[in-house]
């Protein structure tokens, strides 16, 4: 038996949401503690003390978000690792639901952008120079459009698995 695998792997590059969530953090825990602690005392500085330590868990997972992409005999998981620990599974697909896949930018996907309820999942690293693919697949009676960067490993796994849905141009 003939079966493939390739994997590959995209850090996500910090967005402006998630700086301003951050700022807006460190900013709430100091008013808290300076305006809380002149009216409400001791209280004030133990909710601040709480806050700082939930910063303290949630800011790394924040800061490094990570996508893997594993292709193994037809099936394509997306896992999305937080803070270089948690991994979680995010989507698994299987290539006989596919319809397409093809760069983001290429025609093939146009007469799949008209698609009204087009469901789009990002699990790329937001890097404009970056070599982005499209996956178009229908599963549970939606339609779902899926961007990854594949690796030329990953592309020619799909291929040879799937040849009629790889479009690479």
């Amino acid at each position: 038996m003939n079966e493939s695998y390739a994997e590959a792997g995209v850090k996500r590059k910090k967005s402006a949401t998630t700086l301003m969530i951050q700022i807006a953090a460190v900013f709430g825990i100091l008013v808290v503690f300076f305006v809380g602690g002149a009216i409400l005392g001791s209280i004030a500085t133990f909710i601040a003390s709480v806050l700082v330590v939930l910063c303290i868990f949630f800011f790394p997972r924040m800061n490094s978000i990570e996508y893997e992409y594993v292709f193994c005999d037809g099936q394509l998981d997306f896992d999305k690792i937080m803070g270089n620990a948690k991994r979680k599974t995010a989507l698994r697909i299987d290539f006989e639901k596919v319809e397409i896949m093809a760069p983001a930018k290429s025609h093939s996907l146009d007469s799949f952008n008209h698609i009204q309820q087009l469901k789009v999942k990002d699990f790329t690293s937001q890097n404009p120079e970056a070599r982005v693919f499209a996956i178009i697949v229908r599963q549970d009676g939606a339609v779902t459009k899926i961007l990854f960067e594949p690796n030329e490993k990953m592309i020619t796994s799909i291929k040879q698995k799937s040849p009629r849905k790889v479009v690479e141009v």
